[in-house]
């Protein structure tokens, strides 16, 4: 479980490289959403280029909707599920094994988001326009009998546990929204065929936020935040009362992750006893303490757990270096996957959903040039077949690689990061795109990125950094981060660039920035703070005014406000410290172009964050290209909407520091002479 104040989450605008998890008996709260310059130095990367440079593709080829995606077997493992496009949204598709498929929904507002198998039913989730105000649907797998099971407007609702397997409830889930306090989530006991809603507690009175099931779909832990610290609640039966069991300041980490099998202690992430990564172990509940180490790793944080419902063992647990991680629990799972391993040579492979007989599996394999292959294997036949392409039309033989790399900042810090070079292309003097990921508190990873591969692919390199504050890296390097915005998070930044310029890898007059979310912050903090640093900008839905930025978020941070006063600085006492970190007050610094993407329903950034800085600038009489999508949230996802932003953006970065950039300039030259 990541408790529901977590922060280090709060601003992320793009899915992170990831596979797919089943729904565990965990919650899945409501998050919010929803990480000296001369003496930079850095593992420097090959500079070896291909003869030719692959021709330019389609950008539509890198943003369209994917062939088929998102496959699930169900529980009895007669059927196929996927997601696919219909009409531009993303739908969701039946097939029985060796049969013909079904379309089960027909949705043409938005793309439907997560779904999984109930029964012999679909239960999946959409929002409206963007809002993040999600709505959890059902549907038979003949696509009949579709229904809203939460309303359909105001209010953010989720599922926390599909009850899978648990007796009397082949019909039921449990889910949490906001409706009747727009702040906290309450839990309800839904029927997925009649729609039936019934309270599993009153929490009028405690406003718990977060809520922890264990193996029988009981509730038996509950988190609230009282600003700073996460307390955590514990009864031992539905009928007891609930007692405060843990309290820890906002800066560790304890993380119930599951009950153990018995339902008498807990699997739990944590950094307490003097640790800086969190790590995973079994917990004992009476004692309140570490009884067992499972899992842990001196680099990086470890905090994901799988385990098999049918066997009730812990199967593997999982984490993010350089790319996603392993390790092994028991000797079948990895058996498992000993055996598939020669078939996947050269490509990352996860199993990630199975029948509830565990004989037949789906497997994901790709890598940072393959968007993805799906499997279908049945260990009874030993037999392997691949169902779909992710990208069919995307040739893995013309990706650019993504290589890991580090360098040193100013201060001495290590800072993890990926460079994509353009294939056949020497790597100097390149036309550079810095690209800060959102969050703050997350971090990018390795794998298949359109925008990454659509920006090598027109000449640029790419580099992405996880500057301090990224997640996985341990409590010292995210805490390094706080009330640090605009200054050495940013500071990160720069000593990127500065170590591409070093080594020769990038053309010190055509570099750009472009982010979303915290990365449209850091983006406008690069053209405003380091103003000579970049010959152009792109920011996606980003903050300027760290004031306003406060006063507009959705009404589920608002718990977690005096977090974020501690983590970004206090309006009141730190007003000066936010002034500075608030880029709408030095537009007049700016000197290169900027291009301005923003969606008018953001619950994160509100729009007015985009207003303000365009009504700064215009008024100064600088020209900002300014793209706003009515129909569009923290991102835009709707597939006609991706095309007009990613369009506009490469015309746009090409005319400051691509082709057309160089044509104006050798035109610029023939004129003086």
């Amino acid at each position: 479980m990541a408790p529901a104040g977590d922060l280090r989450i709060f601003l992320i605008t793009r899915p992170m490289h990831s596979h797919l998890q089943r729904i565990g008996r965990t919650l899945a709260p409501a998050l919010f959403g929803a990480a000296l310059l001369a003496s930079c130095s850095g593992d420097k990367p090959e500079t070896t280029a291909m003869s030719v440079p692959p021709p330019q593709i389609d950008m539509k080829d890198f943003f369209k909707n994917p062939e088929k995606a998102s496959f699930r077997i169900s529980p009895d493992g007669n059927y196929m599920s996927w997601r696919a496009p219909w009409k531009n949204r993303m739908n969701i598709f039946v097939q029985q094994m060796g049969g013909e498929p079904v379309q089960v929904t027909h949705d043409t507002i938005r793309d439907i988001g997560g779904y999984f198998w109930k029964g012999d039913r679909i239960v999946y989730s959409r929002d409206i326009n963007g809002d993040e105000n999600f709505i959890v649907f059902s549907a038979a797998i003949d696509g009949s009998d579709a229904k809203a099971l939460t309303p359909e407007k105001g209010v953010r609702a989720g599922t926390m546990d599909d009850l899978h397997g648990v007796a009397g409830m082949e019909q039921s889930i449990i889910i949490q929204m906001n409706q009747r306090n727009p702040q906290v989530f309450d839990p309800y006991l839904c029927n997925i065929a009649t729609g039936e809603l019934k309270p599993l507690y009153d929490n009028s009175k405690e406003n718990f936020e977060g809520w922890v099931t264990d193996h029988n779909g009981v509730i038996r832990m509950a988190t609230k935040t009282d600003g700073t610290d996460q307390v955590v609640y514990y009864r031992s039966t539905e009928k007891d009362p609930f007692t405060e069991y843990m309290r820890t300041g906002y800066k560790d980490s304890w993380n119930p992750l599951m009950f153990t099998f018995d339902n008498a202690n807990l699997i739990v992430s944590h950094n307490l006893d003097g640790r800086d990564k969190t790590a995973i172990v079994e917990w004992d509940l009476a004692g309140k303490k570490e009884t067992k180490l499972i899992f842990e790793n001196k680099d990086y944080d470890v905090s994901n757990i799988d385990y098999s419902r049918k066997r009730q063992v812990l199967t593997m647990v999982t984490w993010t270096g350089s790319k996603e991680e392993r390790h092994i629990l028991d000797d079948q799972t990895k058996a498992l996957y000993e055996k598939l391993a020669p078939k996947f040579e050269g490509y990352e492979y996860w199993i990630y959903g199975e029948n509830d007989n565990e004989d037949k599996f789906m497997v994901w394999a790709g890598s940072d040039r393959q968007p993805g292959k799906y499997y279908f294997y049945d260990s009874t036949t030993d037999k392997l077949e691949m169902v779909a392409e992710l990208r069919p039309w995307i040739k893995e033989e013309q990706m650019a690689e993504m290589k890991p790399i580090t360098y040193t900042t100013r201060d001495g810090l290590t800072i993890h990061g990926y460079l994509t070079l353009p294939v056949g292309r020497e790597a100097k003097n390149l036309p550079v795109v810095v690209n800060p990921h959102g969050g703050p508190w997350a971090r990018d990873g390795w794998g298949f990125n359109p925008e990454v591969q659509m920006l090598a692919n027109r000449g640029y390199a790419v580099l992405q950094m996880n500057f301090r504050g990224s997640t996985g890296y341990g409590r010292e390097f995210w805490t390094k981060s706080f009330k640090q915005w605009g200054k050495t998070m940013q500071d990160d930044i720069t000593d990127g660039v500065e170590w591409l310029k070093k080594e020769g890898i990038a053309d010190p007059e055509r570099i750009a920035i472009y982010g979303g979310s915290y990365g449209g912050y850091a983006t406008l903090a690069g053209i405003t703070y380091t103003p000579e640093l970049y010959a152009c900008a792109v920011d996606y839905v980003g903050v300027s005014n760290m004031f306003t930025f406060m006063n507009t978020v959705p009404p589920y941070w608002e718990p977690f406000k005096k977090m974020m006063y501690e983590m970004v600085g206090d309006p009141k006492a730190d007003s000066l410290l936010l002034r500075e970190a608030s880029p709408v007050f030095f537009v007049d610094r700016i000197k290169c172009p900027l291009f301005i993407a923003q969606g008018a329903t953001d619950p994160r950034v509100n729009k007015d964050e985009s207003d303000q800085v365009v009504e700064a600038l215009k008024a100064r009489g600088v020209e900002v290209q300014y793209l706003v999508k009515d129909n569009e949230g923290h991102g835009f996802r709707n597939e006609e909407n991706r095309f007009e932003f990613y369009d506009a953006m490469q015309k746009f970065l090409d005319a400051h520091i691509g082709s057309g950039y160089k044509a104006a300039a050798e035109g610029e030259h023939e004129k003086a002479a």
